[in-house]
């Protein structure tokens, strides 16, 4: 059986796939280092949007330079495709999904500090990533932390009349819908506080198994978090501090004004608390 080989990167194994793309273990012919590689699937080769939005998802990933952010390492020439870093682990929402609560207690802290840090230096650097959630975080067994996924960040925008006529021709929404916030749903300008708000939802999810909020149909969810209080985290796990339940809270204010201004404030914060009970 012959080894697939892409533009010099010997193909390993197949790590996961997507509804566009593929991410594969590679290794690098010319030096024998292992990268992850993210490429295009065969049927979607040829797809203008696909392409568009892989190479972007590149770009802004060649701009952050962060050790909690996955780096970026070359950008196909001829295949749709880009290797980063191989960072071999799961995402928080695996272990979120598998139970594992001894490991996320272990590591609430540190998973906070190492994703907050990321943030505020996406935003400090002038992006929105717009789809925080714990599928684009990977965390492996010693704690280590990366954020993955720029395919929907976005330069921050004014209010100016330029932005909204930009903002209305791109009317649809963009997003995952159980993370999304009311900003974003409604398509006005982002900042960091919109971010802050879908890492409030992945903070919830984090300490109570589930997203705040959960529908029958999409647009019943967007509704509910554009005007439904959701319960309390430690409604729901009672084993999480006053301190913490109070800051995700917070985060997940419908008014931006009301939530913290930005990943800044969240880190004072966290170095202040803990997030479950002793």
């Amino acid at each position: 059986m012959s080894e697939e080989i892409i533009e010099g990167y010997r193909v390993v194994n197949t790590i996961a796939m997507g509804q566009n793309s593929q991410v594969l273990e590679v290794v690098e012919v010319a030096s024998h280092r292992h990268f992850a590689m993210k490429i295009l699937l065969p049927q979607k080769e040829k797809d203008a949007a696909a392409r568009r939005m892989l190479f972007y998802e590149a770009a802004v990933g060649l701009a952050l330079t962060h050790p909690n952010v996955i780096k970026i390492h070359a950008v196909g020439k001829k295949e749709p495709f880009f290797t980063m870093e191989f960072f071999p682990a799961g995402s928080l929402k695996f272990r979120i999904m598998r139970k594992q609560m001894d490991y996320v207690k272990e590591n609430a802290i540190s998973i906070l500090k190492q994703s907050a840090t990321a943030f505020a230096y996406m935003n400090m650097s002038g992006w929105v990533h717009r789809d925080i959630k714990p599928e684009n975080m990977l965390i492996n067994s010693s704690g280590e932390l990366k954020i993955i996924d720029f395919a929907l960040a976005q330069k921050m925008e004014s209010d100016s009349f330029f932005s909204r006529l930009l903002r209305f021709k791109r009317r649809f929404v963009q997003g995952t819908r159980s993370y999304m916030s009311p900003e974003q749903i409604r398509g006005d300008p982002l900042d960091a506080r919109s971010d802050v708000y879908n890492y409030g939802i992945t903070c919830y999810e984090m300490v109570t198994g589930r997203p705040p909020f959960r529908a029958a149909s999409q647009r019943e969810l967007l509704s509910k978090h554009l005007f439904e209080v959701p319960a309390s985290p430690k409604f729901l796990n009672l084993e999480v501090t006053d301190d913490f339940d109070k800051l995700v809270m917070r985060m997940l204010a419908k008014k931006r004004e009301a939530r913290p201004q930005n990943f800044h404030e969240i880190l004072k914060i966290v170095n202040t608390i803990q997030v479950f009970k002793k």
